[in-house]
């Protein structure tokens, strides 16, 4: 189903989406120059692959541009090495009026044995906007699965904290003044 615009193009329907529909996946090979002199991938460049592998994710889910508003946490597990086969798996969490909280699970996967090793976790905020980089509304997520209603919860959950965080660090910089 389409969304409905009005004559300004703002969007004014948004059918609900299960977290299926946006669900993302991409690859990278780490080569050399991604790489410190220990040959391990640097961590602003996985940061880097986050942030797009996020994007994606909330890209399917609002069917519009998006711009990343935080990466409020990030877990570097285990290195990821010269010539691994990195593997970036996104999905939306929950979404909100116009920002949705996307999680992204990085895995390497041993090609040869056939394994796989998680080695970092993030959780992003995007925020949907137009071409003059509006806010606009973006649908709802319906999770199916016990594990997408745990982390739908989770997300709200965040959320509040990262609210609260927002209104202690006003109230800080106010207090300095």
């Amino acid at each position: 189903m389409a969304n409905t615009h009005s004559h300004d193009g703002a969007q004014q329907h948004h059918p609900p989406r299960p977290v299926r529909d946006s669900q993302s996946e991409m690859a990278e090979v780490v080569l050399p120059n991604d790489a410190n002199p220990l040959g391990n991938l640097l961590g602003g460049r996985l940061m880097h692959l986050i942030d797009i592998a996020g994007a994606m994710a909330a890209h399917r889910h609002s069917r519009s541009y998006v711009v990343t508003a935080s990466m409020d946490h990030i877990d570097f597990l285990s290195p990821v090495h010269i010539g691994d086969l990195l593997i970036l798996k996104s999905s939306v969490n929950r979404a909100f009026i116009s920002s949705m909280e996307v999680g992204v699970k990085c895995w390497v996967e041993n090609y040869i044995a056939g394994t796989s090793r998680h080695v970092a976790s993030a959780y992003l905020t995007f925020v949907a906007v137009d071409k003059e980089g509006r806010r606009h509304p973006v649908p709802q997520v319906v999770p199916e699965t016990p594990e997408e209603k745990q982390r739908y919860e989770d997300a709200g959950r965040r959320r509040e904290l990262r609210k609260a965080e927002l209104e202690r660090r006003k109230l800080d910089r106010a207090n300095r003044t």
